[in-house]
């Protein structure tokens, strides 16, 4: 994929790369095994890449950041902005909002109402406006007089989807054969839900890491072709029954039958929950006209690199979609950026005495693949 450094250790794991040139192992001894300074060098190498395409010291593509500033009281603050393009289409069929106080735009007072609150949501329209329109005006609504809110968020939001679906099919005045997917993000405190029915993304910018809290539901995934095959629907050429580049949507019922009924596209969504934590920079959020010409780290690193500098998050938001557009995308595009303090990323210096003593299988194919084009 390009730009960015591709994440190669695991969530939670307390080895970091170390910084392009290389270091002296711990004590002047030599590596136990030689592979282990050629994993250390390609690593480097890779940091050191990324860094020059971003104009950053490697020391700010750390991928792992010491856990002990986290603390038990950890409250985020939310601050976003956004950028839309109508892209090389002749229409704009994006629709997205940004609620950065839910409980002021409620007006929202009481038990159950978490604060701080916040909402945002990003709806990649087909086929006309009209069901993106209606469910980027509708379904906070939705939501929050579900009788499940608050005490149940995520069967709120569920129903919210639903009855969003059903409206559109019951409406005199939208066209009911236009579609939408959709993308919620609701935040209660430091409990942050990812709501999505479709391929626009979520992705959760970790000190440097980037960690998607969504899957793209498009017809040819494993997951989704087996439900869609399992109620009768097909898939070819990777369009569900020939017809729709998406598995899930709201809308689109010249494709569904009636109401209630099993039907291989689906408005309900699928959730992703996390706990916030000092660690936890942004949030990026967009329509797939991103994700379809850039990976979710590239896109990550691009922002971090951009707070850094400028702290906005209007910005970072604007500069993704300009970088969108220079790759040639060739739809709408719709992003989101919501930083969780008002702070801008910290630079991380890379320890150079943490170096992992192993190479990957992916690492070990690069190696030889080199070796063998220098024979």
């Amino acid at each position: 994929m390009s730009g960015g450094v591709e994440p190669d250790t695991p969530p939670g794991s307390s080895s970091s790369s170390s910084r392009s040139g290389g270091s002296t192992p711990v004590g002047g001894k030599p590596p136990r095994h030689h592979l282990t300074s050629i994993r250390h060098c390609a690593s480097s190498a890779r940091i050191a890449a990324a860094s020059a395409e971003f104009g950053l010291e490697s020391g700010t593509l750390s991928l792992i950041s010491p856990t002990a500033d986290i603390r038990p009281g950890f409250l985020p603050v939310f601050r976003s902005g956004s950028f839309a393009d109508i892209g090389p289409k002749s229409f704009m069929e994006d629709e997205h909002v940004c609620v950065d106080n839910l409980v002021e735009h409620l007006g929202l007072r009481g038990p159950g109402i978490p604060a701080p609150g916040a909402f945002y949501g990003v709806f990649d329209g087909h086929g006309g406006s009209d069901a993106a329109c209606f469910v980027r005006k509708n379904i906070l609504k939705f939501i929050t007089e579900d009788c499940h809110f608050p005490n149940s968020i995520e069967k709120a939001i569920r129903s919210a989807f639903v009855k969003a679906d059903h409206a559109i099919a019951d409406s005199q005045s939208l066209d009911r054969n236009s579609g939408t997917t959709a993308l919620t993000v609701l935040i209660s405190g430091r409990t942050l839900l990812v709501a999505n029915a479709g391929d626009c993304r979520a992705v959760l910018g970790k000190r440097g890491r980037a960690f998607e809290l969504s899957r793209d539901h498009k017809p040819s995934c494993s997951v989704e072709k087996l439900r869609i095959e399992n109620l009768g629907g097909t898939v070819f050429d990777g369009y569900l029954n020939g017809q729709l580049a998406v598995a899930r949507a709201i809308g689109d019922w010249h494709m569904k039958g009636s109401k209630g009924s099993a039907c291989p596209l689906t408005p309900e969504p699928e959730f992703r929950e996390v706990r916030l934590t000092e660690e936890d920079e942004f949030l990026i959020i967009g329509c797939d006209g991103l994700w379809d010409v850039m990976s979710s780290q590239f896109a990550v690193s691009m922002v971090r690199k951009e707070l850094m500098e400028h702290n906005d998050p209007q910005r970072c938001s604007r500069e993704l979609v300009q970088e969108a557009l220079r790759r040639d995308c060739c739809d709408n595009l719709t992003v989101v950026v919501v930083c969780f303090s008002d702070d801008p990323p910290p630079q991380i210096e890379v320890p150079r005495f943490r170096v992992r003593r192993s190479i990957s299988m992916e690492g070990l194919h690069t190696l030889r693949g080199a070796l063998d084009s220098n024979v």
